[in-house]
């Protein structure tokens, strides 16, 4: 173990059925020091972290842990926590209906006589120490999600963590929350705490970490200086071979046709969630909303899918009338909706690949009118293929695949449908950079080769800049500006959204 390292792993191997998940991999974490582990879906980072902290027993390899003599043997989360390893995930395991004091003490209070004063007390010391902006007694679910993580993370400090690993920290803040968690990252960094780094967000990495270790495929591709390591040689690693991806999406955008014939058009739509607006959009075009957090991109698209109770409003598909106010009508329209949380809203996960592919074809068809199997499997199989959805079998729970494969998994339910006009509402958040520019190029494909209509909802504005040829800029449910043609920059959409003059 090297002397300024906190945490030291060499050769860790990890075998699940069929699957060679980790193949001899090193890790190191140094004192004071944020590294970012990167690689795509199913690259091991996961199963390392689980390893590390007691989920997964590894099946070789050697750990060794800062104030520990010999090798540290970690076989359950709480030995884990015991060794001053310390996890925080995207979704908040602690409390919500508890006040920050109860969640930064619970399940620390055995065999203790609990004095909630002394323990409000110091919670009021450790979130003035660290800058927290929350109060001992405020309920956590009045607190921010960027704060509760903050919360998380201070429990942690406070249980004497030396490793603190933040598992996709960022993935639902906005840019004032993530700055608030990575001044909180860079205090406690200078306190000494190794901090494991784990984000999709290429800029995140390169603006607060010191270093950058590589997976792929479970093997280790090497550990680098952040400055001896620029992005696109990043993204080259973790996808394994040379970036030559943007320039083949600039080929596929470049075939766009001009815009004619409009398939979809709304006149004051809205819905129980959503501001009345007017939109259309046209044959083979890409277009999408843009905004912060909260500015009503999510809710004027569901609106258009009548995911939310349609209140009002005139539709047209292909110049008709059409009544909207169900996802049911929008798909009999020929409309498809991939969801803002796949999770929530997307996938069944514990239906099999088959289920889910075929499941809105199914509900389109009627259930009086079931598939045969060898239709099923004919289908799922077709898709498959098409999106290389990564699975063992169609009949593999799509809960037990990557994030990436189970946003492919419900691009191919859409697809399967065949829809003039398809709704894609962050079909890349939390999923690997290779899988983000097989679905950008994909949306360039439909448009180009189909003449699919897309709308494209994307927290990265450089994303949106790729694919979309026409934006609409959001700011308090409310359309602020569209912005085409030379007006698509990144300068110029946060301009509008600041509500500057375009």
């Amino acid at each position: 173990m090297q002397n300024d390292a906190v945490l030291t792993m060499r050769g860790i191997d990890k075998q699940f059925p069929g699957t060679k998940a980790l193949n001899k991999v090193d890790f190191t974490l140094r004192k004071g020091e944020i590294h970012a582990l990167m690689g795509e879906n199913g690259a091991g980072k996961s199963t390392l972290i689980k390893v590390l902290t007691g989920v997964h027993e590894k099946d070789g390899g050697s750990i060794w842990v800062e104030g520990v003599e010999g090798e540290a043997h970690i076989h359950s989360p709480q030995e884990a926590q015991n060794l001053g390893i310390a996890t925080v995930y995207q979704e908040i395991t602690l409390c919500p209906n508890l006040t920050v004091a109860e969640n930064m003490f619970i399940g620390r209070t055995e065999g203790q006589m609990v004095h909630w004063k002394d323990f409000e007390k110091r919670t009021t010391e450790i979130l003035n120490n660290l800058g927290i902006p929350a109060r001992a007694k405020q309920e956590l679910s009045s607190c921010s999600l960027a704060v509760q993580q903050m919360v998380a993370i201070a429990r942690a400090v406070d249980m004497n963590c030396k490793v603190l690993i933040l598992d996709e920290p960022t993935s639902s803040l906005d840019d004032k929350e993530v700055e608030m968690l990575f001044s909180l990252m860079r205090d406690l960094k200078s306190r000494g705490v190794g901090i494991i780094f784990v984000t999709h967000f290429l800029e995140q990495v390169y603006e607060v970490s010191d270093r950058i270790t590589v997976l792929r495929n479970g093997e280790l591709v090497g550990e680098y200086a952040i400055e001896d390591l620029p992005q696109v040689e990043l993204v080259a690693k973790m996808m394994g071979k040379d970036l030559n991806d943007l320039a083949d999406l600039e080929q596929i955008g470049e075939k766009r046709s001009a815009a004619t014939e409009v398939v979809y058009e709304a006149e004051q739509i809205s819905s129980s969630e959503s501001k009345p607006f007017d939109f259309k959009i046209h044959k083979g075009e890409v277009n999408g909303f843009t905004g912060l957090l909260g500015s009503g991109r999510s809710e004027s698209v569901r609106a258009i899918f009548g995911a939310d109770r349609v209140t009002g409003g005139k539709v047209k598909m292909k110049g008709k009338d059409t009544k909207i106010s169900k996802p049911h009508d929008a798909m009999k329209a020929g409309i498809g909706y991939l969801p803002e949380d796949r999770k929530r809203d997307g996938i069944i996960a514990d239906l099999s690949v088959r289920e889910n592919i075929i499941l809105a074809l199914q509900v389109m068809k009627g259930f009086f009118h079931p598939m045969t199997k060898a239709q099923m499997e004919a289908f799922a199989d077709e898709y498959i293929k098409t999106l290389n959805i990564k699975t063992a079998s169609q009949d593999t729970p799509v809960g037990s695949l990557s994030g990436g494969n189970q946003q492919k998994v419900i691009l191919a339910r859409w697809l399967l449908t065949h829809p003039d006009y398809l709704i894609l509402d962050e079909p890349t958040r939390g999923i690997d950079v290779g899988t983000k520019l097989e679905i950008q190029k994909l949306v360039l494909k439909l448009a180009t080769e189909e003449n699919m209509s897309i709308t494209f909802i994307s927290s990265e504005i450089e994303e949106m800049l790729r694919t979309c040829s026409r934006l609409i800029v959001m700011r308090d449910r409310n359309i602020v500006g569209e912005l085409t043609g030379d007006q698509l920059t990144q300068a110029q959409v946060m301009k509008t959204i600041a509500g500057g003059e375009q």
